[in-house]
């Protein structure tokens, strides 16, 4: 095989990101789109000249000349249908977060084994070129014994698709812990190397969302439509090497501004994501290193690891005992949020 032939099921807000950029890999051929919405599949056509468009993606996964699949879709749907496509012989890129809860990502990534495809979870940060520099200086131990992160994703006013199954509990999960959180949690336990987790203490709110306030730019919008989510949640997570994390994310929240942080502590040094600054001491003398990086397209490089992991047989940056944890983590965040005490992890899996 010299080229990935993709089609994409869900040509919403990230599909057409996708297409974007699977369309600039000249090893890659994206030949359908699926999407319930007949207006998707008519700008599909008109836009990027796909003319293989089903409303059923059933239809699309019984080609037989559609080598992988981009799992585009609410949450509650990656599961199933990243299963589905695995079963008949789908390698898949399944969009973040990885499922609704733990075991759902376990029975994913057992399918992908046994049916010896590929699967790859959509934690696009992992991708930036920031993350890559940072994530090759610190394996050599550069930090020393981790025992503290705090990190965040947090929005002024950014609900997506309000009243969409973005802020719909039985279609999302969650709301940003689902949807931001998964992808700061994720940065800073792979930065970290540990995603083992022992206990989660979480509150959640939903402050703006009920009031209709604090809509985002992403998603289609759904006038008068549901909003039984969080708008903001915090974690403090326990983990099993004794470290501790720290975690917030919010869609809607008084905050002088919107963005991601990570800051990780080590018993030799810290690290200051955003400002890619190592903290240390050298000869008795505090010294603070700025690491260099070239901004990149991680989407772009995404794609490109996607396409590389089927024509060349690579192993997914994201590995499957990693993505269950994760999972779980964010599963018992809510758990945690809604019984009011602490929850243990392990049971999750």
């Amino acid at each position: 095989m010299d080229k990935a032939r993709i089609g994409i099921i869900g040509f919403g807000s990230i599909g057409k990101v996708h297409i974007e950029n699977f369309m600039k890999i000249k090893e890659a051929e994206v030949v359908a789109v699926c999407d319930i919405d007949e207006r998707e599949l008519e700008y599909a056509k008109s836009k990027y000249g796909i003319d293989r468009l089903y409303k059923d993606y059933h239809d699309l996964l019984s080609r037989e000349d559609i080598d992988a699949v981009l799992v585009c879709l609410p949450n509650r749907l990656h599961s199933v249908v990243t299963i589905e496509a695995l079963k008949s012989g789908k390698h898949v890129l399944c969009e973040k977060p990885p499922a609704i809860t733990a075991r759902e990502v376990k029975e994913m990534f057992d399918t992908s084994k046994r049916c010896d495809k590929k699967l790859l979870i959509g934690l696009t940060m992992r991708f930036r070129n920031q993350t890559q520099v940072l994530k090759s200086y610190l394996s050599s131990g550069a930090l020393g014994d981790i025992y503290y992160a705090k990190c965040g994703y947090l929005r002024r006013s950014g609900i997506p698709g309000m009243g969409s199954w973005f802020t719909t509990k039985s279609e999302a999960g969650a709301g940003p812990l689902y949807d931001i959180g998964v992808h700061v949690l994720d940065l800073t336990l792979w930065l970290m190397g540990d995603f083992r987790a022992d206990t989660v203490m979480a509150s959640t709110y939903a402050k703006f969302g009920p009031r209709g306030k604090g809509m985002g730019g992403w998603g289609k919008p759904v006038p008068g439509g549901p909003f039984d989510v969080e708008d903001l949640g915090v974690a403090l997570i326990k983990m099993r090497s004794g470290a501790t994390v720290f975690l917030e994310a919010s869609w809607a929240a008084h905050v002088g501004e919107s963005g991601i942080y990570s800051l990780i502590l080590g018993d030799k040094g810290g690290v200051d994501y955003t400002s890619m600054t190592i903290h240390t001491e050298e000869n008795g003398v505090l010294v603070d290193k700025r690491l260099h990086y070239t901004k990149n397209n991680p989407y772009l490089t995404e794609a490109q690891h996607f396409v590389e992991c089927i024509l060349k047989d690579k192993e997914p940056i994201t590995k499957p005992g990693e993505m269950i944890w994760l999972q779980a983590i964010l599963e018992a965040t809510l758990k945690s949020a809604e019984k009011g005490h602490e929850v243990k992890v392990e049971q999750l899996i």
